[in-house]
């Protein structure tokens, strides 16, 4: 499985309508990726007389891809800032 390691940055403000502090702002950064190496079940496709393999990414759903091709985003870090206001 390929896993994306990411950092979230949440900035926040309040404004009139919502007094409470809630985020207008997330930006995320994706700091680390570890492969998952090759496909184990490639399938074999066809079109006309033309017949090729690709990997099962390219071509099934999540809960059908092998292992190597399932993808896996972890958070590392979440950070909430606050918005400052020039003046």
């Amino acid at each position: 499985m390929t896993i994306h390691v990411v950092d979230i940055e949440h900035t926040t403000h309040t404004c009139p309508a919502h007094q409470a502090a809630h985020p207008y702002d997330t930006r995320r950064t994706v700091i680390h990726v570890i492969p998952g190496g090759p496909c184990r079940t490639p399938v074999t496709i066809r079109c006309g007389q033309v017949t090729t393999t690709i990997p099962c990414h390219r071509h099934e759903p999540a809960a059908r891809q092998c292992g190597a091709c399932r993808t896996i985003v972890t958070q590392h870090s979440i950070t909430n800032r606050p918005h400052e206001v020039a003046a």
